[in-house]
């Protein structure tokens, strides 16, 4: 009789697996696929080979601390004649004497996260069992059968390969964008999002029943909404937006997620301090990417946060035009989520396709702060009663802004004003570093049929504030060299398009503001009792603001805040203007020396010209981007820089394979806070 079976050692081929299933960045120290797609592991047995007929195999995978067939978590498979589409199996690749290959396919709504893989070896009743050792299963948006499926393959590369974007900031009428590097596929960072779903309240509570979930990308994408802030859990940031960052690192300091990831694990799941909505949607962008659900941050800018609502955010002013905190309603300039590609089998047909997930803690949902899957398709159509918090992003890209001034009497009195929110909604471009708008993804255009009847299903009435035409209108207009350290002027323009003489006051002011909203200090004013308006007719009055004034009230978010009032004497009707400017930070200039070759070394200088009119102290230099290591991503200049005067430092770089390598680099000084570049590097193969 043939003895048993004896395995002497397992390959898991993790290097040629990992090519085929498109995790080959994440390295071959382990074993990293793709649901719903075969992997070859190699069996050395001693003695004596397999022997179909005489031996049969079957295979065991587990995941989760208490796996169980019933709920997805284990299962138990004979290695048989043929692979099965919807259930794990294995059959015989080849054999070349006492190796052997098996194929080993898993389904394509398998859970995903770290499993262990065992061997039962048997020519009877009684067998042995080898364990053969771990790997980690993601989503396949290269599988049709996967729910998170994306059929072409440059989407795929941007939306889940790519590991540096664009997330764009500024102001509406100056969108600026930032460099970030999202690092899904560095040293540990699958690890980490995988410890990630394991700190999760729902786990915490039922291991069983949140295991047997992950399966579902509408569920983990719930998950990492709630744990990429820290409110009701060990989430991974804390949110700030007060201007007091001693305590932790600015909101506008980092340039990427790898190292607030590590922070957060290395520190015991505290929370990392701070973050603010782009940090957040950034972080939780590289958790669903490294996960294999397609994700893309995106920006709306004029995005509304509707505390009742009623799709009304109400804005109070004072007879000077200062705006009074007497309402939670808020317009933030710009407001940064994530959307994540994935079919919706718990919804009606049609929501399938994108969908926003929003991580900054606003609002909660069902107890936790967390926000979406909210299908775009359901929000452009107004269907407001469907998972999840629909109304709540509708209201983002939709709600009306009235501004109210408040009389001495104790009265209010409505403005005329056109402003309306969820404007140039943008996303990085696939495949280029131009900018995408998304917004009639969100919303059909306004005043369009298809607009009233979306708001007539929502039960939902609009009033359009529009400008009159043919009364008086302000529009605010700016200047160029908005330049951080410059003076510049902005223009209140005014026009009577009417057949009288009009006679009004002018109010025209500038805050300092942060890009949610919050006003600082007065940086400039001009309050003109007697402004005399000819017959169709316009007229413009300046507004210099100068960077003594500014200087020193600017916060982080470079934005200036602009309000022009104007009050008719004979009918009190107020007219207002309203617009945000973004102060522009000097740029670093990014220069690579000699030719990038595959395995050479890179040199970068980097350089950043001081435009202030003071020096600047506490100079630093802080890098990210594939192949630094830890002494490379921090370069501290000894000297303060004098105005007109560089700051410079040289990096050596590590060797790269060929292909695109980008570097993201932010500076920060006493003065100068958060001010980012980045370089797009093609690295030639070496010559044959």
């Amino acid at each position: 009789m043939a003895e048993d079976l004896v395995l002497e050692s397992c390959n898991l081929e993790c290097e040629s697996n990992n090519q085929n299933h498109m995790t080959a960045d994440m390295g071959n120290q382990q074993l990293v696929v793709r649901r719903g797609q075969s992997f070859t592991i190699t069996l050395l047995f001693t003695g004596r080979g397999y022997e179909e007929g005489v031996d049969k195999l079957a295979l065991n995978v587990e995941t989760g601390p208490c796996p169980i067939e019933s709920s997805g978590t284990k299962s138990h498979f004979p290695v048989s004649d043929a692979l099965q589409a919807s259930e794990w199996s294995a059959v015989v690749d080849h054999q070349d004497g006492t190796s052997l290959s098996l194929l080993i396919y898993s389904p394509p709504d398998a859970r995903i996260g770290h499993y262990t893989l065992t061997l039962e070896a048997s020519m009877g009743y009684q067998g042995t069992s080898f364990r053969l050792g771990e790997f980690i299963l993601l989503f396949n948006p290269w599988c049709p059968d996967d729910s998170v499926f994306l059929e072409f393959e440059d989407q795929r590369c941007e939306f889940v390969l790519t590991q540096q974007g664009l997330i764009y900031q500024g102001s509406l009428k100056f969108i600026v964008p930032i460099p970030w590097n999202f690092g899904q596929f560095e040293d540990d960072i699958v690890n980490i999002c995988l410890q990630l779903l394991d700190t999760n309240p729902k786990f915490l509570r039922d291991q069983n029943r949140d295991c047997s979930r992950r399966n579902d990308p509408v569920y983990i994408g719930r998950v990492v909404s709630a744990m990429v802030n820290c409110n009701d859990d060990q989430g991974v940031l804390a949110g700030r937006w007060d201007n007091k960052y001693e305590d932790g690192m600015s909101p506008m300091s980092w340039i990427g997620s790898v190292d607030i990831l590590r922070r957060w694990r290395k520190y015991g799941c505290q929370p990392v301090r701070y973050g603010q909505c782009w940090v957040f949607a950034a972080v939780a962008c590289t958790v669903l990417r490294c996960l294999g659900i397609p994700t893309r941050v995106v920006t709306n800018y004029n995005s509304a946060h509707d505390t009742n609502s009623n799709l009304v955010i109400d804005r109070y002013l004072d007879e000077m035009g200062n705006l009074q905190k007497t309402s939670k309603d808020m317009i933030w300039n710009f407001h940064c989520w994530v959307e994540s590609w994935m079919t919706r089998p718990d919804l009606p047909p049609g929501c399938d396709g994108w969908q926003a997930l929003d991580p900054t803690p606003q609002e909660k949902s069902e107890g936790a702060y967390c926000c979406g899957p909210a299908p775009v398709k359901a929000i452009k159509e107004g269907e407001l009663r469907l998972n999840y918090d629909i109304p709540f992003v509708f209201a983002e890209v939709n709600a009306d802004v009235v501004y109210w001034v408040l009389q001495k009497d104790g009265s209010r009195k409505k403005t005329i004003h056109s402003s309306t929110v969820g404007k140039n909604m943008s996303t990085k471009s696939v495949g280029k570093d131009t900018r995408e708008d998304i917004t009639h993804n969100y919303k059909y255009p306004e005043g369009s049929d298809q607009e009233r009847e979306v708001f007539a299903k929502a039960e939902l009435q609009k009033s359009y504030l529009t400008e009159e035409e043919k009364g008086v209108s302000i529009k605010i207009k700016v200047s160029e060299g908005m330049n951080n350290g410059c003076d510049f002027d902005v223009y209140a323009v005014i026009s009577n398009n009417t057949e009288t003489e009009r006679l009004y006051r002018l109010m025209f002011c500038a805050r300092t503001t942060s890009y949610n909203g919050v006003m600082g200090p007065e940086c400039g004013m001009k309050d003109l009792l007697n402004v005399i308006l000819l017959p169709h007719a316009e007229k413009t009055v300046p507004l210099r603001i100068l960077y003594e004034k500014y200087g020193s009230c600017l916060t982080q978010d470079n934005m200036i805040k602009l309000m022009a009032l104007l009050i008719e004497y004979q009918t009190g009707d107020i007219i207002l203007g309203v617009r945000d400017i973004y102060i522009k930070n000097p740029d670093i200039k990014i220069r690579i020396l000699g030719e990038p070759m595959q395995k050479r070394k890179l040199v970068a200088d980097l350089t950043l010209t001081n435009p202030l009119s003071t020096p600047l102290s506490g100079c630093v230099f802080t890098l990210e981007g594939a192949g630094l290591t830890e002494g490379q991503k921090t370069q501290e200049l000894a000297s303060p820089i004098e105005p007109g005067q560089e700051a410079k430092v040289r990096v050596d770089l590590a060797p790269q394979q060929s292909g695109l390598y980008k570097l993201v680099v932010n500076f920060e000084s006493d003065k100068l806070k958060g001010v980012k570049g980045y370089r797009n590097v093609i690295v030639a193969p070496l010559p044959k």
